[in-house]
């Protein structure tokens, strides 16, 4: 991951410290590969999300292709994903995706392309000895990686290309962060946005259904009392945590509350008889 860049067109900004629904950019970078067996950094360090092995090209500040040869350096790996630091809205589905249409392919590489058709070539994933190949002919030719465009890489490679506007939707100016800052926002995005936040704040890696979740919120307010919706979604989530924590546990107690909830709902329709067991005869003293 290249995250050192000088980010002149934001003032000189950290950009990858900057932050977008709460996260620094980089941090939602690293969250979007975090299955791979080795992340590197080129840039100098600081506190992440998750551990990271840190890396940096001779000199700081010599460019992408110095410091995606200093990247390789530290991974022994045949197929590797190059992304930059400033991608808001990239997720594991999309690297996933790269990553199984390189596969599929003879290709040096598959990269993502913006709304305008045009190559991304820093949200790819690649064969690393083609990388390794063209960076050390490059060198020969050159003397040096230090200010050459990555253009001058990916020229004599060949190449995957896969459409993806909002995945390759990267962050180099204010109006871009503003952007993207709107964009979560948004009535279509803002839920999974913010439990995947939550649960890179909290250290949680776990998938679970987030409808049933909100059903049951559902049932528990219209059912119970509008109070009780986050109180049976914490206490749901403690059963899970004790009956171990995965996503079955999570299925399981939420389908339980959400049963009593609606038992609640039914015992309070208007007119509607109280359940009695089959053999139960209702008490008709006076003081019954």
């Amino acid at each position: 991951m290249l995250a050192g860049g000088a980010a002149r067109r934001l003032g000189g900004a950290d950009k990858p410290g900057v932050r977008v629904g709460g996260r620094a950019l980089l941090d939602r970078v690293l969250g979007a590969c975090a299955d791979a067996r080795t992340t590197v950094v080129v840039a100098d360090p600081r506190p992440t999300a998750r551990p990271v092995r840190w890396a940096r090209e001779e000199p700081p500040g010599g460019g992408p292709l110095a410091a995606l040869a200093a990247g390789l350096r530290h991974t022994t790996a045949d197929l590797v994903l190059v992304l930059s630091a400033d991608l808001p809205f990239l997720r594991p589905r999309t690297v996933r995706r790269l990553l199984t249409d390189l596969r599929a392919s003879r290709a040096d590489g598959a990269l993502l392309t913006d709304a305008d058709g045009r190559d991304q070539p820093l949200v790819a994933a690649y064969r690393a000895p083609a990388l390794r190949r063209r960076l050390a002919a490059l060198t020969r030719e050159n003397g040096t990686l230090t200010g050459l465009p990555l253009r001058r890489l990916t020229a004599a490679l060949d190449l995957t290309r896969v459409p993806d506007f909002v995945a390759s939707f990267d962050c180099d100016t204010w109006d871009d962060i503003a952007t993207a800052r709107a964009r979560i926002r948004e009535h279509g995005h803002v839920l999974d946005e913010w439990i995947s936040a939550v649960k890179d704040e909290l250290g949680i890696d776990l998938d679970v259904d987030t409808g049933v979740l909100l059903d049951l919120a559902r049932d528990a307010a219209h059912g119970v009392a509008r109070p009780a919706a986050p109180l049976t979604t914490f206490l749901v989530g403690y059963a899970a945590a004790r009956a171990g924590a995965g996503p079955e546990a999570v299925a399981e107690a939420a389908r339980k509350a959400a049963a009593l909830a609606l038992r609640w709902a039914e015992e309070d329709s208007a007119g509607k008889e109280p359940d009695l067991a089959p053999d139960a005869t209702p008490d008709t003293r006076p003081d019954a």
